[in-house]
């Protein structure tokens, strides 16, 4: 067994008033006509192990017929709504398709007062919410085969929880995953020792950005996740319409964690413990993450293979159609004969 059996503990409405999106109930998604829900979708929560509220979604496959299910992994400041054109790509393709918010983003619960920043208190916790998903929702309600498709953050966590799933997940695609920062003046591990001390002396739920929340709007120009005008505008409305579901800046407290992570995998012992075959998407003009790190890494791992296409920003699924569509191309080729359609 993957996981030891835990009691039930779903809950389709449950709204904790200091720590929530108080504008939002669990089972709730905002849609509009320039951002549709997909078709059956359907959303609800779950209860952690810790007794934190995360909300999820669910779609059903377009199609007569299933391939399986894909466990869509967000990134750090999404949220499932952002993934409403992706959803429908998949389910159209014949998937089923489920995804949750983290823990402290999206329509989950809040882990601090201000409700504005990141934070999490050890990365331990978003791996431990994944396989508590995994345990309590993917397995009894969405048909196997199972792969996983993670972006960014989600792509670290895929990977730190990968040798626990490797029993139950096929395939893993991981688009510009946060495996390093892009360079900086003093390096990973000295990043992660300057952030764990500022967390130590009590700093670890001050903003590492301050006044992010007050810069202006990117524009396709300037924008470091999308070059696409109309994905960008259509984001932008999405933030509007719901700013509840949205973060600014991250906290020092995740920084350590998350840094933390990263220096786990420049382990070679660690890096040995991934087995699941994953295909790393890279992409060309990435100023988010370090995209050489992402590559380095799927040619030390011994299931791991990547590609990376020329131009593309970070956000790939949120990308110009010249981007998308080969990323969509190379996730089908790579995850469809794993998760067949039946």
């Amino acid at each position: 067994m993957l996981f030891g059996r835990r009691p039930w503990r779903r809950e389709t409405i449950f709204v904790d008033r200091l720590t929530m999106n108080d504008a939002f109930e669990p089972s709730e998604l905002v849609s509009s006509a320039g951002n549709p829900a997909p078709p059956g979708v359907r959303a609800s929560s779950f209860h952690t192990p810790d007794g934190k509220r995360l909300r999820y979604a669910i779609a059903p496959s377009q199609l007569p017929r299933t391939r399986g299910t894909i466990i869509l992994l967000q990134g750090r400041n999404e949220a499932i709504e952002k993934y409403f054109e992706t959803i429908g790509d998949l389910t159209g393709r014949g998937y089923m398709v489920v995804t949750f918010d983290w823990r402290g983003q999206g329509g989950s619960q809040r882990l601090i007062r201000n409700t504005r920043l990141g934070y999490v208190d050890k990365f331990r916790n978003y791996v431990n919410d994944l396989e508590s998903f995994v345990q309590d929702v993917v397995l009894p309600d969405c048909r196997g085969p199972y792969a996983i498709l993670a972006h960014s953050m989600g792509g670290l966590i895929a990977l730190q929880a990968s040798p626990r799933l490797m029993n139950v997940i096929e395939r893993m695609v991981l688009s510009a995953p946060l495996t390093a920062f892009p360079p900086g003046r003093i390096g990973l591990r000295g990043l992660n020792r300057v952030a764990r001390i500022a967390r130590f002396v009590g700093l670890g739920r001050l903003p590492t950005h301050p006044f992010q929340d007050r810069t202006h709007e990117p524009s396709p120009t300037t924008s470091v996740l999308t070059s696409d005008p109309k994905r960008l505008e259509r984001n932008q409305a999405l933030a509007e319409a719901g700013p509840k579901l949205f973060l600014g800046s991250p906290t020092i407290a995740w920084l350590a964690a998350v840094s933390g992570a990263m220096v786990r995998l420049t382990d070679s012992d660690w890096i040995a413990r991934l087995a699941i075959p994953t295909l790393i998407i890279c992409a060309g003009d990435d100023r988010v993450v370090a995209t050489p790190a992402a590559e380095r890494l799927a040619w030390r791992m011994r299931s791991g293979s990547s590609l990376t296409i020329p131009f593309a920003r970070h956000e790939l699924l949120q990308e110009a159609d010249r981007f998308r569509e080969p990323f969509l191309e190379a996730f089908d080729a790579f995850v469809g004969g794993a998760l067949p359609l039946e």
